[in-house]
């Protein structure tokens, strides 16, 4: 059963976050969710991760500030380098000791490039390989939601329009009632060809929980981010970056340009996905985190438990 501990942060804010596996492991798995969700996202990869590697790693996931069962913060912090100012301070606090695997999801993939930007000395000393799901380094560069590049502009400045009249209501929630009906859009928005019900049930109840302060106010250093040359000097590092050919958010030249940035990532490209890969396609990305976690574990010296499933 995870571990639930709560983080406060120098701001007072407080971070919902859940551990697996003992705290001694030489590598820990670090989940990093996007945009308006919370680490429920990532259900099927904690239970693969259990299921292939058993107590050899630790696994951490938690709920980003303004989502999920975190407390609302300050607007003045509701930033992509906070964010990365924050997962530096989960793992001192949760995974002080060995080296770590980061991955994250859209958002959580920015936040792993800030972190990497703002504290380069603790990344490298920490950090142990990388997988970016659905993520960008270019910030809003190539999302055209799939349509014409005229209607994404007039979409986009509807939309920055009105993050910004979010952003000002704090930290009341979205009705729940309005989201049942935004259903079909949510999922237009971020699946592909497919969805399973309980998928979007899940990402709705997430929008659900995050305020209103966060589902505006990250819109403008999300749009804004570029972090490419942050990536460029992280070759080293064992990555892997997986996008759906028919993600609306963050389309495959996002996850190219990463992979053209550390070209030893191994790049997926999913036919069919939309954006929650993680739902969508949890066999390819969870064969990409164990290859990413053996390589850590080799480098490490652990042993890694025998796993006949590929990847």
């Amino acid at each position: 059963m995870p571990e639930h501990v709560e983080v406060r942060l120098p701001d007072g804010v407080r971070l919902h976050v859940e551990t697996t596996g003992p705290a001694d492991a030489e590598v820990t798995v670090v989940l990093l969710h996007g945009w308006t969700l919370d680490a429920r996202a990532w259900h099927r990869q904690l239970a693969d991760l259990r299921d292939r590697f058993g107590d050899a790693v630790r696994v951490v996931a938690y709920d980003a500030r303004g989502h999920g069962r975190s407390s609302c913060m300050a607007l003045p912090t509701a930033t992509l380098a906070q964010l990365g100012d924050d997962l530096a301070a989960v793992l001192d606090e949760v995974a002080p000791a060995g080296r770590v695997v980061l991955v994250g999801h859209s958002m959580g993939g920015m936040t792993i490039m800030e972190y990497a930007h703002r504290h380069p000395g603790h990344f490298a000393a920490r950090t142990a390989g990388l997988v970016f799901v659905a993520t960008t380094a270019e910030g809003h560069t190539h999302t055209v939601y799939g349509l014409s590049p005229r209607i994404a502009r007039l979409i986009r400045l509807a939309e920055t329009t009105g993050a910004g009249v979010l952003a000002r209501c704090g930290s009341w929630c979205p009705p729940r009632a309005l989201l049942r009906a935004l259903r079909p859009s949510i999922r237009w928005m971020l699946f592909g060809d497919g969805c399973d019900p309980h998928d979007i049930r899940l990402v709705t109840s997430a929008v659900a929980r995050a305020s209103l302060r966060s589902i505006g106010g990250f819109r403008a250093s999300i749009g804004s981010q570029h972090r490419l040359e942050t990536l460029t000097g992280l070759t080293h590092l064992p990555a892997a970056a997986l996008v759906g050919d028919r993600d609306r958010l963050t389309p495959p030249p996002c996850a190219e340009s990463i992979a053209a940035a550390l070209p030893a990532t191994e790049l997926t490209v999913c036919p069919g996905a939309g954006h929650m890969l993680m739902m969508e396609r949890p066999d390819e990305v969870n064969a990409a985190v164990a290859g990413v976690l053996r390589r850590a574990l080799a480098a490490a010296g652990s042993g890694v438990p025998g796993d006949a499933r590929p990847g």
